[in-house]
């Protein structure tokens, strides 16, 4: 497991273009998402210690602001060959899957035009998808000497306090036409896994 930071993106760069398939059988692009104020792109993926802790606090986000205006759509880009618990199959799951769209980023594509290099990785855009937030979900972490021992680790991500909700504190800034802070701290994770 390679420890990474999120890459510093310049705030303002406008989203790159995709059109990938979904783990509810449907194809989505850019466009799909045109009627939403506010895009969440989340570089994430099945077998990440930092994916799996972050999962229930994204799902506790998300149940706390989708009745605004804001749609949160997932994707995974890991190289399945060597990562098998990545593959589509494994993201349809109920273990794994979102109620939000979960894409599938097989060729990588998606992520290298993202500059994403970290699970969870997490990109915020506003209604002109222009970059407004690209860090942390939180300032919560797991503790990793307990990743080993699985129940510790549940126990672990199922505690979701936290004394600061950047992402939600960023998309509310942009809800009540305010800029979110310039200064934002990285997200960290396993590195991406690219196909070599």
């Amino acid at each position: 497991m390679t420890l990474t930071h999120s890459n510093k993106n310049d705030l303002g760069s406008a989203i790159p273009d995709f059109s990938l398939l979904a783990t509810d059988g449907n194809n989505y692009s850019l466009e799909s998402f045109n009627s939403y104020d506010v895009l969440v792109i989340i570089f994430t993926c099945n077998h990440c210690p930092y994916a799996k802790f972050a999962r229930p606090k994204l799902l506790g986000s998300y149940e706390r602001i989708k009745e605004e205006n804001i749609q949160f759509v997932a994707i995974c880009s890991n190289d399945v060959e060597n990562y098998p618990e990545d593959d589509f199959e494994n993201m349809k799951s109920d273990k794994y899957n979102y109620p939000f769209p979960y894409l599938f980023d097989e060729t990588q594509e998606v992520a290298k035009a993202f500059g994403a290099v970290c699970t969870p990785d997490i990109f915020v855009y506003n209604k002109e998808r222009k970059l407004i937030y690209h860090g942390q979900l939180d300032d919560s972490r797991p503790n990793m000497g307990v990743v080993a021992a699985n129940t510790m680790f549940k126990k672990e991500i199922n505690n979701n306090e936290t004394s600061a909700r950047d992402l939600e504190n960023a998309i509310k800034a942009l809800l009540a036409n305010q800029i979110p802070d310039e200064i934002q701290k990285p997200s960290i994770g396993c590195s991406i896994k690219w196909k070599k």
